[in-house]
């Protein structure tokens, strides 16, 4: 019953609304793309050009929103076009979203993930409606000990490489322009709710990131090469795409209905049994697929990554009513369901996807 309840509350909260969604030829942001539009979403979507190997181009993303192709840095673009499509739902997903590469391009990555966070609630402060902004950040802003204690919404913020970092000053500029712009004292006042959303490790089908753990596996089993695994000890709270996609589209209907409940920061994690290491994550991909092998990358002046990191995410179940749908081998699973579909019958890609949307809300 819970999930006939949480689609019909889906499909009133967004069916012919206006949602702009930054990020969209990403690869979360192309999984969104798909749900909303199932939904019956009217979406505008903001965000750099899509890469030629992505999610994007097999759902053919463009037929889905109208697209606008711009750098999330471009203040006044952001600004012209947010007010131009008038949007009941903002969803802010763009990013430099990758650790290792933040270390090639700190300034960049702290222009594109602080300052673009700035730039969309600066523009939401000149839109003249109602209005549910829900940022999304990462499970990587909090000030990491590496201890078994996982990490609660209001542990202390912190960041250690400049992506991190960056993401931790984007919740700040969050804080801040949720106090001192769109504060709830004055809501009837402004009728803005602002929401960040902290999740990561998120694998699912069509990510060809570079230096993700799933595309290397994918690319190495399609090709009959070894795996190659940088820190095989490394723990993360590993969760399919579509676990906090439908985290997000529940806090925009929550928030949209008790703006003064549903504001503020949400974890989105895994049960905290399915926090698996690199290892163990790429073990049970070689049991999945059926073939391959994985080796040790070691020898190599490499940049400093967070070694275990776990979230506490009992508030967004005991507060929002999300849970994880999917254990840690099912979400493998429909990882690499998708991946081998798309490698035996790609024009079919699209279907396959909005099958496995269908799929997760069904349970």
């Amino acid at each position: 019953m819970e999930n006939v309840v949480m689609q019909e509350e889906f499909r009133v909260t967004y069916q012919n609304k206006r949602v702009f969604l930054t990020g969209h030829t990403g690869f979360k942001g192309s999984w969104m793309l798909c749900w909303l539009n199932s939904l019956g979403a009217i979406v505008k979507g903001y965000a750099l050009q899509a890469p030629k190997e992505g999610l994007y181009t097999d759902i053919n993303g463009d037929a889905l929103c109208q697209s606008v192709i711009a750098d999330i840095r471009d203040q006044k673009r952001v600004k012209d076009e947010i007010l131009a499509f008038q949007p009941d739902f903002i969803f802010h997903l763009a990013a430099q979203p990758l650790v290792r590469c933040s270390y090639e391009i700190p300034a960049e990555t702290f222009e594109v993930n602080a300052l673009g966070t700035v730039y969309v609630l600066d523009a939401v402060q000149h839109l003249q409606k109602p209005c549910t902004v829900i940022m999304i950040t990462t499970d990587k802003v909090y000030e990491n000990k590496e201890w078994h204690y996982p990490y609660r919404e209001n542990d202390r913020l912190g960041g250690y490489d400049p992506y991190s970092a960056s993401k931790a000053t984007a919740e700040l500029v969050i804080s801040s322009y949720r106090s001192s712009f769109f504060n709830l004292d004055k809501y009837h006042e402004h009728q803005k709710v602002i929401v960040s959303a902290r999740a990561g490790n998120v694998i699912g089908g069509g990510d060809w990131s570079q230096d993700r753990i799933i595309p290397d596996i994918v690319r190495a089993l399609q090709h009959g090469l070894s795996i190659p695994v940088r820190n095989p000890h490394a723990i993360r709270p590993w969760q399919h795409v579509l676990e906090p996609i439908s985290g997000y589209l529940l806090l925009g209907a929550k928030a949209t209905l008790e703006p003064l409940s549903y504001s503020g920061a949400w974890n989105f994690g895994p049960q905290l049994e399915d926090c698996l290491n690199v290892q163990t994550l790429v073990e049970t991909a070689i049991s999945i697929w059926g073939t391959g092998d994985y080796t040790v990358i070691t020898g190599i002046d490499q940049p400093h990554e967070a070694g275990l990191l776990k979230l506490d995410i009992s508030k967004t179940i005991n507060e929002l009513g999300w849970k994880p749908k999917y254990n840690s081998h099912k979400a493998i699973q429909m990882t690499l369901d998708w991946f081998k579909h798309s490698s035996e019958n790609r024009e079919t890609i699209s279907e396959f996807t909005e099958s496995q949307i269908s799929e997760y809300m069904q349970l």
